[in-house]
């Protein structure tokens, strides 16, 4: 097995998914007292925040590019990153860095091709909804997806950043979040992606009447079948 290099913290509560489901595949995969092999450096998020609210990219791709060399230095095979956000930040991420990185939005979006579906839906933080760094690797692989509009969008990343990062669940907030899956649903997504790795504290399966691709669960099924060479 390939070890794991997990770089998170982007928030704190995405990476505590990570961990948990990772562990139950693996239990559920190989049986007995089986385990993933993981390193995680989880980052403080308040300073990653800080640079993305003053747009200082730059910056933290120069801190992540450093962890994910210390990633490899410690020995992981490939690198996650837990956080869809920060993958505006991957090719910067990735220089120097000779392991490769598996990209959540080319797990998601084989995820969606498989299942013979087109339009996802996608709810995720302003940054990944609205610019391209996201959407086109999507619109690459084939798909044509849906964004909310500009009210959706602004009440989502609120919720994110106000209430999920801190582990804040409230009724309201699933229930408007129910309402924008369904306005997309309405405009014509086939699916919804969880675009944000908090997003699914919110919304699953039971809430959404169309497929849900939890992109912290697909990246994770990813991560362990490339960890086991499958």
């Amino acid at each position: 097995m390939k070890t794991i290099g997990i770089l998170g913290g982007m928030s704190a509560a995405s990476t505590q998914i990570y961990y948990r489901q990772l562990c139950q595949l693996t239990r559920e995969r190989l049986r007995g007292l089986h385990s993933p092999e993981l390193l995680i450096r989880s980052l403080d998020f308040a300073e990653i925040e800080a640079l993305q609210m003053a747009g200082n990219w730059d910056k933290a791709g120069e801190i992540l590019n450093r962890e994910a060399k210390a990633l490899e230095r410690g020995g992981a095979g490939f690198v996650v990153l837990a956080t869809n956000t920060m993958h505006k930040l991957a090719d910067r991420m990735m220089e120097g860095v000779s392991i490769p990185l598996l990209h959540i939005a080319d797990a998601t979006a084989g995820a969606i091709q498989r299942e013979g579906l087109h339009s996802p839906g996608l709810m995720a933080t302003a940054f990944t909804m609205e610019q391209t760094f996201y959407t086109d690797r999507l619109a690459q692989a084939g798909l044509a997806p849906v964004i909310p509009e500009a009210p959706d969008r602004a009440e989502t990343h609120r919720i994110i950043y106000e209430e999920l990062c801190r582990d804040v669940i409230t009724p309201q907030s699933e229930a408007a979040y129910v309402a924008i899956a369904g306005r997309l649903v309405d405009r014509g997504a086939d699916c919804l992606i969880l675009g944000c790795t908090e997003v699914g504290m919110l919304l699953d399966q039971d809430n959404v009447p169309v497929p849900v691709f939890d992109t912290t669960l697909v990246h994770c099924d990813a991560a362990l079948r490339l960890a086991l060479g499958e």
